[in-house]
């Protein structure tokens, strides 16, 4: 049966569809923004990127998941590894390592199609899956709060706007409360004096968002070779971590919507779309892509579910990407109204985490199913917020980092693995508890 939310997306009209989408193109753009804000990569090219990324992935998975790709903030720690300070001349290397990882989604995707998708996902179960969806919202929680003492005035009034619009809103104001706490939080942020805009005004109108000097086609011919092997092991690991993530979002996405996206269109085609944005968007220079858990906490409170509004922001991005002075728009939004709205959705995606434990009935009561909840919890947070925010391990001259996030999910696969007890069966316990 058709979804309600997508039966209802088709009554909005066009008007409506592209403030939805607008919505999502803002719901996206804290976080895909900070990646290269921390890292030195380019904005334009993150935004182009992300938009193509998305368009590829809804190519690939048959147009039916409403997933938008924004840049991923567990490949952090391999950028600095590789270009601690953002080093112009370093960043294509680290690029180079994360499109390698990129390739690695593309075998799991060739694993689920060869052996199918009930043998591949009994090694990512709920009781696996659910916690991370759980600590990847708590661990950006961290950076929504660092937000929000840039000046907690502007962060509560995003909080609060979009709390009044999405309980009390009426009509088109209370599916849109997103769009609504970052245009009414930046606007009050302005009058204050808190935003500065004289990037915005030095910027040009249009320009190319791709730079051929920061591309991994620059290497050729002038590229450090033992550097570049150092990259690709250092960084590749961490697509362990992102491909769990994957699994969790396209779980929680399936959770929120009320379809099983893991059958149909099936697990290895959303794979290959987001293995495949990734390792195209690093070649040119921007960052690696994942499924968005903001946009998901986006379709939970809007309750549309139409992958036609994604496409449209993803459009909204790639049309974005060449406008500098829009791009130096966004870098000047206040950090206070990215943390108040960011704070909302990874709450959110924490609460899709506890929601994808509940319906799937999975059951606390066993021992097995505690201690593998527990130790991905545990390790995925504290070694997160330790004092390295990673585990090193040395390899003859090398030093690989690995996150808190793929240490959990590594441990945790491997531990439900062993365990005797294993109780879930996939797509008995799926979709809204329903058989």
């Amino acid at each position: 049966m058709e979804n309600q939310g997508i039966r209802d997306a088709r009554t909005l009209g066009v008007p409506k569809m592209l403030l939805l989408g607008l919505q999502h193109m803002f719901a996206m753009f804290g976080a895909t923004v900070l990646v290269p804000a921390l890292t030195g990569l380019s904005v334009s090219a993150t935004l182009l990127f992300a938009g193509l990324g998305t368009l590829l992935f809804h190519f690939l998975a048959k147009g039916k998941v409403p997933a938008f790709l924004g840049s991923s903030f567990a490949y952090l720690a391999g950028y600095a590894a590789i270009a601690p300070n953002g080093e112009a001349a370093l960043l294509p290397y680290a690029c180079a390592g994360v499109a390698c990882s990129g390739l690695l989604y593309l075998v799991l995707s060739a694993l689920v199609r060869s052996f199918g998708t009930s043998r591949i996902m009994r090694f990512f179960p709920p009781v696996v899956t659910g916690p991370i969806i759980i600590c990847i919202g708590m661990t950006l929680a961290n950076s929504a709060i660092n937000n929000c003492t840039g000046n907690w005035l502007v962060a509560l009034v995003a909080i609060c706007t979009v709390v009044v619009f999405n309980v009390w809103g009426k009509g088109m104001f209370k599916i849109i409360p997103i769009l609504m706490g970052v245009l009414i939080s930046y606007a009050f942020a302005a009058l204050l004096g808190q935003v500065d805009f004289s990037g915005v005004a030095s910027a040009s109108w249009i320009g190319l968002p791709v730079k051929a000097e920061n591309t991994v086609f620059s290497l050729m011919g002038n590229c450090d070779t033992n550097l570049l092997i150092t990259a690709i092991i250092a960084i590749m690991p961490i697509a362990f971590a992102t491909m769990i993530e994957h699994i969790g979002d396209i779980c929680a996405i399936s959770s929120t919507v009320g379809e099983n996206f893991i059958e149909d269109p099936g697990l290895h085609r959303t794979l290959l779309g987001d293995g495949l944005a990734t390792a195209i968007a690093s070649l040119f220079g921007a960052p690696a892509n994942t499924t968005y858990g903001e946009n998901t906490g986006v379709l939970a409170l809007t309750k549309v579910y139409d992958p036609r509004v994604i496409r449209l922001a993803a459009v909204f991005a790639i049309i974005a990407s060449f406008c500098p002075k829009f791009s130096a728009l966004v870098s000047a939004m206040p950090a206070g109204t990215i943390g108040g709205v960011s704070l909302i959705l990874y709450g959110m995606i924490s609460a899709i985490g506890v929601r994808n434990l509940v319906e799937n009935r999975v059951d606390l009561s066993k021992s097995r199913n505690v201690i593998v909840a527990s130790l991905i919890m545990s390790l995925a947070l504290g070694i997160t917020f330790s004092a390295e925010g990673a585990i090193s391990f040395a390899v003859g001259s090398l030093t690989l980092r690995f996150s808190g996030l793929a240490v959990a999910a590594v441990v945790g696969i491997a531990v439900n693995a062993v365990l005797p007890g294993k109780d879930y069966e996939f797509g008995h316990h799926y979709s809204n508890g329903k058989e």
